[in-house]
């Protein structure tokens, strides 16, 4: 029972220190594109959405306010022509390696996804699964891989994660 005595006094400890967080503000679309601005300057907004680049990749992020939902998107290729070993593949990586990001298909197109509820989404959440979104697109055919976390050994992981560290360190200064 000592062990259940050391994790109860130290979460009793812990708590004032988490306590004085401030809770960050509701993400809406004007917090949304002051953060999408600092990852790209030459961002565009686009209806209730916004057009960006990060990494050399074009992404597109829309919103529905009234539905408390955003999306950002990469398109990767036309899904006509999809194997069933590809589809299968992209199925095994959303459930371990896109994390956050999603491979999806949508009106003819094969997409790198993530959905989230746009009010409750925090700054650096979406930086992460704007790093993950990306990855997954620069890694489709290859390691299908959102680069934040995965198993195994070699130089991938690090180079996925960079991109990440990356935008998080832009994201700071907002």
């Amino acid at each position: 029972m000592a062990w259940l005595r050391t994790v109860f006094v130290a979460g009793f400890l812990a708590a004032p220190a988490l306590a004085q967080e401030e809770p960050e503000p509701p993400m809406n679309y004007e917090r949304l594109g002051r953060i999408l601005f600092a990852l790209d300057d030459a961002a565009q907004p686009v209806g209730r959405g916004f057009q960006l680049t990060i990494s050399g990749v074009p992404v597109l992020v829309v919103t529905d306010p009234a539905a408390d939902r955003m999306r950002a998107m990469v398109p990767l290729r036309p899904a006509e022509g999809l194997t069933a070993e590809e589809l299968m593949r992209m199925m095994q990586a959303n459930f371990d390696t896109a994390l956050d990001a999603r491979y999806a298909v949508a009106k003819g197109q094969l997409w790198a996804v993530f959905i989230h509820p746009l009010s409750p989404l925090e700054k650096d959440q979406l930086i992460s699964s704007l790093g993950q979104t990306v990855n997954i697109a620069r890694t489709y055919g290859t390691l299908y891989t959102g680069g934040a976390m995965q198993f195994g050994g070699g130089d991938s992981p690090g180079i996925q994660r960079q991109l990440i560290e990356e935008l998080l360190e832009k994201g700071e200064e907002i």
